[in-house]
């Protein structure tokens, strides 16, 4: 099946990446995110706000075509959880809705930055706030969310991508503890 095309506002062509008139291009479709955040991917992201740093960490589960649970919790570098597990589902369209920003505020770019999980090949989306610039980099390897985040007033990067076993509910390992 081809993929609709249709023109914007801003001029640009799409497959799926906009979602609304007067918004940029995501990143990547909801079809990309579901096929790279398979169930088990546990993502784990150091956020730092002045000298502190917290771990927060996301294991995907139960997904299907339609959208996927998402387990989260704080913890440590290591994603052992130190508080209590949430879980909540959304859609893929949700997910990729998170990346959608207007054009007017929006400056696109590509980089290769280098972190924890390497030099990674990303798309660069600036965004003008009224608090401030936050910038978002998306590795293109790694279609989903960003995996780095600077702005005014902290930074987050993710600092560990594993695929998790599945426990014997079928959850993730920390949902059946």
């Amino acid at each position: 099946m081809t993929p609709e095309v249709r023109r914007v506002d801003h001029g640009l062509m799409t497959d799926g990446r906009i979602l609304q008139e007067g918004h940029a291009p995501t990143p990547f479709t909801a079809e990309e995110i579901r096929r790279s955040c398979r169930d088990g991917l546990r993502v784990t992201v150091a956020s730092t706000r002045g000298a502190g740093v917290s771990f927060h960490t996301t294991t995907f589960v139960d997904g299907d075509a339609e959208g996927v649970t998402l387990e989260s919790w704080e913890g440590g570098r290591d994603g052992t959880p130190t508080g209590p597990v949430s879980r909540a589902r959304a859609t893929w369209v949700e997910l990729q809705g998170h990346a959608s920003f207007p054009s007017a505020t929006t400056e696109l770019g590509e980089e290769t930055i280098t972190g924890p999980l390497g030099a990674l090949r990303c798309r660069r989306y600036a965004v003008r706030r009224e608090e401030g610039t936050r910038t978002f980099w998306f590795a293109t390897a790694h279609p989903g969310m960003p995996v780095r985040v600077v702005g005014p007033d902290r930074e987050d990067e993710v600092v560990e991508l594993t695929v998790v076993p599945r426990g014997p509910t079928g959850n993730s390992r920390v949902a059946d503890t």
